[in-house]
């Protein structure tokens, strides 16, 4: 393999890398107009792909990741990648420096996503798993985790001087980078954002609208298939906002003899704080906030009338413990509508078709 001439062997215009050009670097790696001076040792420790093309016969190796040139810089042999240089650049100052993410900003998953699609590509376990975990704060698996999504991004629109921002980038970019990168912990959450938006908000937006789908990579597009499932999932979505509303006025507490309560009868009962002392007008009351609830999410579709989840919990401070005549019927409310978020999180994979 023999030492070429810097203007004869690699095409003009290159650059090298300011802060990834190490002198005692090994091998250099190309990617687009980018060079970058590392080490084997390093590469090599982190990823198999590197490994095994370190070691494969010379002096050409030619792989879908990248080729392994017969030609030199500066004595180190070039691998020229088939990647954009700012996710090598992120890449790699994640192998060397550790990496160091934001706050699920549109800026910080450029970042993120970036390593993560690299760190796939490059069988780099390590480096993969703590991508998608910092991925999976702002696309939770858990409902917990979702409640501290939702509380940073209300708090991040208050303070927010742009009318409509948001906080997180599209789901529709999301939904695209788990799939590319076999990242399934994202799509639930990420489904479920979405479905919350009308197709109208999503595929057209207008100024007056949230622009979070205006920037989307890749002009937007779900396939065909994840297209389907956010149609069936957003209906099935709307139906449980109904459902939620409809069995909150199935009926007052039931009452055992020793005081347990339940709001429905098929319900598990858990220890009370007060019993209550009048049933016929805690009725009336759920009749009455059934009827003002379906006008609210279901007629007039106001805030929150796609999120189920937010319907229930707002369901379930209806009839407050600290304002209400009854703390029993309160607290009660408050219990059942903890347990229907509770249901509906473990059926949003099931809304989205995403276990098959």
């Amino acid at each position: 393999m023999g030492d070429t001439s810097f203007s004869s062997s690699l095409p003009e215009p290159l650059v090298k890398h300011t802060d990834l050009w190490f002198c005692d670097g090994s091998v250099i790696l190309q990617a687009d107009t980018t060079l970058f001076r590392v080490h084997k040792s390093q590469l090599s420790r982190r990823s198999i792909i590197f490994s095994d093309m370190f070691t494969l016969p010379q002096p050409a190796v030619t792989t879908t990741h990248a080729t392994l040139a017969d030609e030199t810089y500066e004595g180190c042999p070039i691998v020229k990648l088939h990647d954009s240089a700012v996710d090598v650049a992120n890449l790699l100052l994640a192998l060397y420096d550790g990496p160091k993410f934001g706050n699920n900003d549109p800026n910080d998953f450029a970042i993120v996503s970036g390593i993560l699609r690299l760190s796939t590509k490059y069988a780099m376990d390590s480096l993969r798993s703590k991508a998608i975990t910092h991925l999976n704060i702002a696309w939770p698996t858990t409902l917990k985790g979702w409640d501290l999504r939702e509380e940073k991004a209300h708090a991040y629109e208050l303070t927010s001087l742009t009318e409509h921002a948001s906080l997180y980038p599209s789901p529709i970019d999301i939904i695209n980078l788990a799939r590319e990168t076999d990242a399934s912990s994202l799509l639930p959450a990420a489904f479920y954002d979405i479905s919350r938006y009308t197709f109208a908000q999503i595929f057209e937006p207008i100024d007056e609208e949230p622009c979070r789908f205006r920037g989307a990579l890749g002009g937007g597009i779900l396939s065909a298939d994840d297209m389907r499932r956010l149609a069936l999932g957003k209906e099935a979505s709307a139906h449980a906002v109904s459902a939620v509303i409809h069995g909150m006025g199935r009926g007052p507490l039931v009452h055992s003899r020793k005081g347990a309560f339940s709001l429905h009868p098929h319900v598990p009962a858990h220890p009370p704080v007060a019993v209550c002392t009048t049933p016929g007008a805690c009725r009336r009351d759920f009749a009455e906030l059934v009827v003002l609830a379906t006008q609210h999410y279901v007629c007039d579709r106001e805030r929150g009338y796609a999120d189920p989840l937010y319907v229930s919990e707002e369901l379930g401070a209806l009839k407050s413990a600290d304002v209400s005549e009854c703390r029993a019927c309160a607290r009660a409310l408050e219990v059942w509508a903890a347990k229907e978020r509770e249901r509906m999180w473990k059926m949003i994979p099931l809304w989205f078709r995403l276990d098959s």
